[in-house]
């Protein structure tokens, strides 16, 4: 993980570290507190100027500074990790890795290859001296953060970063669209004044019969928010990104299902671990789900293992258990997803080391002091002034510990059911189980002094639930049981697993529902389609940011390429049978895989969305709608303007 940033300006006034705030800056560094530093080209015939920033999380390999520099003048910026489709050795640090290889292409074709060989999140920019040339972009998914902003006028500039806020110029911040690499010609741009961006699109195929109908799709579509003063063209050569997934099967069995033990007139109404039992007898089923439990289980396995661990581990000297920190946590509700991504990380990280796992809770307001008084404790007994900072818990019972009662959640409540689940499948294993508990102070407090900031360019109710959840969560501040009491704890895990992806996938939402009964599986497909394709504008870019904040790092293993493509390669029967009950047949392929993994009643949940297992959509507005524009989130109040 690394902040990363790029600021290209012409004949200006200003100078040119001008055109990047303190506050920017600021950010920058919170999401690589390893190594920062700045770097500055000059070219003087042509009058244009780059500055170049990156602030580094050591991860893996020797620690490596950025921006990398060659004798050549060329300058890579790297926000990624590499998991497969270019040789990263052990101790090897990737970006060395990749700036190396990129340093060895010769033509825009070998730099397109490279990039469509890579398996994991990236963004990365890349100044190509010999050609004045600026390269830059997003993975497929765009599982990392790139936003940018375009300035006109005496001040003509150009900026790139991975975070940043409100710009008081008026020139608004958007986020790269993740359709493919984008490359500027700065000799043009210093001679015309005038900026021109070449995309270079993602496809399935470079030779696909489609081509120049997807090329203009692929430039309406980003050509739509780009200022008027800004062009954007295809390459003339036609040249494109080979697409790391292989194409949604559309295919649609015009056969009814036919379920265990029953008939099609005797359809499946009690939900129950038996219920999945009686599919995994099925050979066919069972062989699918293995499949995928082999396929998932390697993604987890890249994402827990490519990292750096306790130095003593060089050594050859083992650290007793009580020494040992955690260095991988994951976003922990006690659902499906994550009880799925928990149980497969304990299979590869050592078995010495704690996997925290980070469960967030929001306290109502007026809750305390109505319910505390007579909801007493029955989980387990607590010191009763840990559960929150004292100064912020002062509408609880501070005698009794009843006001724990007021973080009785609902996804700290499966999260408790869960830890018990991978307690029996592995109790040599300690399981950090981190109660995370926010105060509606603490949350407006944190809001306006940063997750506004990290949250932006995107501003609806739905990205400030989930997106406030998601930094209280990453952060790992919170408490964990020792000896039946809670004791403070802050997760210093540096890789924090989540299970995006997986309802975009295997049709978790409601709203895959209510489009199966209204347009049956070709409409169930389109939608299923369309989600995977607007996953990097709607969630990933923003949660990157989020949990980047905390110098961490965001790992998706249901976006690992081979899981995308194995789910791809199956008809949507094969994920999902909406016509079951919930909590069985949304995801019907995961709750197979959770039950045998050996999990229990958590394999058969029902969806409950963050905002709402968390209680954070509570502590709001009941009239509001998701997709309405979050006034919470303005990052300037009328007064302050």
């Amino acid at each position: 993980m690394c902040g990363i940033c790029c600021v290209v300006t012409l004949c200006s006034q200003r100078a040119i570290p001008d055109f990047l705030s303190e506050d920017t800056l600021h950010r920058l560094r919170r999401r690589g507190p390893d190594s920062g530093q700045q770097l500055i080209k000059t070219v003087s015939d042509l009058s244009y100027k780059c500055l170049f920033s990156g602030h580094v999380l050591h991860l893996r390999g020797q620690v490596t500074p950025q921006p990398l520099g060659d004798a050549n003048n060329n300058v890579f910026l790297w926000n990624g990790e590499v998991f497969n489709g270019v040789h990263v050795g052990d101790k090897e640090n990737d970006t060395q890795v990749m700036f190396y290889h990129l340093t060895l292409c010769r033509s825009e074709e070998d730099i397109l290859s490279l990039f469509s060989s890579l398996q994991g999140p990236w963004s990365f920019i890349y100044y190509q001296a010999s050609g004045h040339s600026l390269w830059f972009g997003r993975d497929y998914f765009g599982r990392r953060s790139l936003l940018w902003q375009f300035n006109e006028g005496a001040d003509s500039a150009f900026c790139l970063t991975s975070v940043s806020g409100y710009s008081e110029s008026g020139n608004q911040w958007q986020e790269v669209p993740a359709s493919g690499v984008f490359k500027i010609d700065l000799k043009a741009y210093a001679t015309t004044k005038s900026l021109s961006l070449t995309l270079f699109p993602w496809r399935y195929s470079c030779t696909e019969e489609a081509a120049e109908e997807t090329c203009i799709n692929v430039l309406d579509q980003v050509s739509k928010d780009l200022p008027s003063h800004v062009c954007l063209t295809v390459n003339e050569s036609k040249l494109c990104l080979r697409a790391p997934i292989i194409p949604l099967n559309k295919t649609v069995s015009e056969k009814p299902g036919e379920y265990p033990g029953t008939n099609i007139n005797n359809i499946i109404s009690v939900v129950s671990v038996e219920t999945l039992q009686g599919f995994l007898a099925e050979e066919h089923k069972k062989r699918l789900v293995c499949q995928f439990i082999d396929v998932l289980n390697e993604a987890v396995r890249r994402r827990v293992l490519c990292l750096l661990r306790d130095e003593d581990q060089e050594t050859r000297e083992v650290p007793s258990r009580s020494q040992k920190k955690a260095h991988v946590a994951v976003l922990f509700s006690g659902g499906i997803d994550s009880m799925v991504i928990a149980a497969l990380a304990d299979k590869h990280v050592p078995l010495e080391e704690p996997i925290d796992l980070l469960n967030v809770a929001f306290m109502l307001k007026g809750q305390a002091k109505d319910r505390g008084t007579t909801k007493r404790l029955s989980n387990h007994e607590v010191q009763p002034g840990l559960l929150c900072p004292p100064e912020t818990c002062q509408d609880g019972d501070a005698k009794t510990g009843a006001h724990l009662s007021c973080f009785d959640v609902p996804d700290r409540i499966t999260g408790r059911a869960g830890l018990k689940e991978l307690e029996a499948i592995n109790p040599s294993r300690t399981w950090n189980f981190v109660e995370i508990n926010v105060t509606p102070e603490e949350l407006k407090k944190m809001r306006k002094q940063c997750i506004n900031h990290l949250i932006y360019p995107l501003d609806t109710v739905l990205d400030d639930s989930i997106g406030c959840a998601i930094w209280f969560a990453s952060r790992g501040e919170g408490f964990v049981s020792n000896q039946g009491e809670l004791k403070p704890y802050k997760s210093p895990a540096k890789v924090v697993l989540t299970g995006i992806g997986a309802d975009e996938q295997l049709a978790g939402y409601s709203r895959h529902r209510v489009c199966f009964k209204k347009h049956g599986l070709e409409g169930l497909n389109r939608e299923l389609e369309m989600e995977l394709g607007r996953i990097s504008s709607r969630n990933l870019g923003r949660d990157d940011r989020i949990i980047g904040d905390h110098g961490k790092e965001a790992r998706f293993p249901f976006l690992d390429e081979g899981v995308v493509s194995f789910l791809n390669s199956l008809p949507v029967s094969e994920k999902a049978d909406l016509t079951l009950p919930r909590g069985l047949g949304e995801k019907l392929l995961l709750r197979l895989a959770a039950r045998g993994l050996g999990l229990t009643a958590s394999a058969v949940l029902p969806k409950r969305a963050v905002q709402f297992g968390s209680r954070i959509a509570k502590l709001e507005g009941h009239s509001e709608k998701a997709s309405d524009t979050c006034s919470r989130l303005k990052l300037f109040s009328v007064e302050e303007l």
